[in-house]
């Protein structure tokens, strides 16, 4: 067993935004604990400055435990990035011990809040992780957030290329990313990858009246991951988590529900609109697949226009299984709004049978930034609660999960506090459509799964456009994206139902 010590954002200055008796407590236990190691995941000064500097190396050193450190977007502003060099350690490294292996990475713009490990970092990552792909144990640690986190206001701070660096971490069988930056505890499980970030240790700013708080991690021999939350005053959570295995599923339980899911058809007079992709693709829809229900995630249509919607009706209205079609935010540009509803109708609640699908209304007037708001985020909770004897699932626009190749700035504004409900409700279903790239990940219990354009050209994933086919069994989730023009699939995720979901003994 292996336990390491998980500190961030310190913030060590002599003005009186650092809280050195939270500090000197928490150090004092990191001390006196039984612990292998120490991770400082970065703003270990406030401005970067020399003279934070110089008080830094001299606290720091009150650690009596291996340490790494790593920097945060508040030690790179003013050219600190050349100073913690100099006092504190390097910008990234390699930690190797027995079965385990750190890889840390600087993930800093200078003077930027925001983070990115793009390019070098990116290539260089990658090598690390071939390199040391035989742990058992493999960690990367970076500053910045991978996915959006509750109570942190705003969603803009994870890494722009959060997808990218995601989807790395998952194809190399990473099990833990440590990281900082948002001064909020909390740890989720994104397939069998374990996301922890820390709360500050000793900033004055902590967010909705918490307190200092650092992370204790154990590392068990038969591969389960242990997280603690530790505030200091005393107050603990205790999360555990291990990896699925085997891998690949087999359905045992009946087939129940077919779901086609797609995004993007930005139906327009323009070059950009493939017409006989969309064709081809409803067709296959009809005749192959045969769903029960059809989905759009919305940009039905690639501006709000009559012109548009007449023509956009006229395809989807071929289509002849159930629809559910949510706005996105081409959807609502111009007389979108009014539009919208003319032709499509108000998103309302599906049900079929044990089945409730939730619209959730994300887009917003001239802009791709997406907001469902505090009276929707207690609309949304309500309705889960409601439905909870029953297999829930909801429908929206907007990313929740980063998607690779995707800049991030498709995320709801306030996509961690919405991600927290959906994952503490145990949402069995949440589909998304923005970015124009398919990409299905679980969260927690939650498989979220987004899709990529089904006919506009200027879109992001290598499989061509596409939708996708996802199929609910008794006892799992299996979900394929089909390439739209040819009807190739490929394997987006295979997700296990959990036993004692009680929908299923509705019946």
């Amino acid at each position: 067993m292996v336990r390491i010590a998980h500190i961030s954002d310190t913030h060590i200055t002599q003005d009186p935004a650092f809280k050195s008796y939270a500090y000197d407590l928490i150090v004092n236990e990191v001390n006196r604990g039984d612990f292998d190691l120490v991770i400082h995941t970065g703003d270990v000064t406030n401005q970067g400055l020399k003279e934070e500097y110089e008080h830094a190396s001299y606290l720091i050193r009150k650690i009596r435990k291996p340490l790494i450190v790593l920097p945060g977007n508040h030690d790179a502003r003013n050219v600190g990035y050349e100073l913690f060099e100099k006092y504190i350690g390097p910008l990234y490294g390699v930690y190797e011990r027995d079965n385990l292996v750190i890889i840390w990475i600087d993930s800093t713009i200078p003077d930027l809040s925001d983070g990115r490990v793009g390019g070098y970092k990116f290539r260089w990552l990658k090598e690390k992780l071939e390199e040391y792909s035989h742990k058992k144990f493999k960690i990367v640690a970076a500053h910045h957030h991978l996915v959006p986190l509750p109570d942190t206001g705003r969603e803009r701070n994870v890494l722009y290329n959060a997808g990218d660096v995601l989807d790395l971490l998952l194809r190399h069988e990473v099990n833990l990313y440590l990281c900082g930056h948002k001064h909020v505890p909390n740890v989720y499980n994104i397939e069998d990858l374990v996301v922890v970030n820390a709360g500050c240790t000793s900033c004055r700013k902590t967010r909705k009246g918490d307190v200092n708080s650092y992370n204790i991690i154990k590392l068990n021999g038969d591969g389960r991951i242990d997280v603690t939350i530790r505030r200091v005053t005393g107050d603990e959570l205790k999360k555990s988590y291990k990896s699925v295995k085997p891998k690949i599923f087999i359905p045992k339980g009946k087939h129940l529900l077919r779901i086609i899911q797609m995004s993007e058809s930005n139906v327009s007079d323009r070059i950009y609109f493939r017409k006989r992709v969309l064709e081809n693709a409803i067709r296959a829809i009809n005749e192959k697949y045969k769903p029960d229900l059809v989905i759009h995630c919305g940009d039905i249509v690639d501006v709000g226009i009559e012109r548009y919607y007449e023509m956009a009706a006229e395809y989807y209205e071929k289509i002849k299984a159930e629809k559910m079609i949510v706005p996105g935010h081409n959807d609502i540009t111009y007389l979108g709004y009014d539009l919208f509803k003319e032709y499509f109708g108000e998103p309302e609640i599906k049900e079929f049978g044990d089945f409730v699908f939730i619209p959730l209304l994300t887009a917003q007037y001239e802009t791709p930034i997406g907001v469902v708001g505090r009276m929707g985020q207690r609309l949304l909770k309500s309705l889960l609660e409601e439905h909870k004897e029953k297999f829930t699932a909801v429908v929206m626009h907007h990313n929740i999960i980063p998607i690779p190749r995707s800049r991030e700035l498709g995320f709801l504004e306030d996509a961690g506090n919405v991600l927290k409900i959906l994952t503490e409700e145990r949402t069995e279903l949440v589909m998304t459509g923005h970015g124009g790239n398919a990409f299905g990940v679980r969260i927690e219990r939650t498989p979220v799964i987004n899709a990529g354009s089904i006919s506009w050209e200027l879109h992001r994933d290598p499989f061509g456009n596409s939708f996708n086919l996802i199929d609910v069994y008794e006892d799992m989730i299996v979900a394929f994206e089909i390439q739209a023009t040819w009807g190739s699939r490929k394997l987006l995720g295979i997700w296990k139902i959990k036993t004692e979901v009680p929908w299923k003994n509705n019946g």
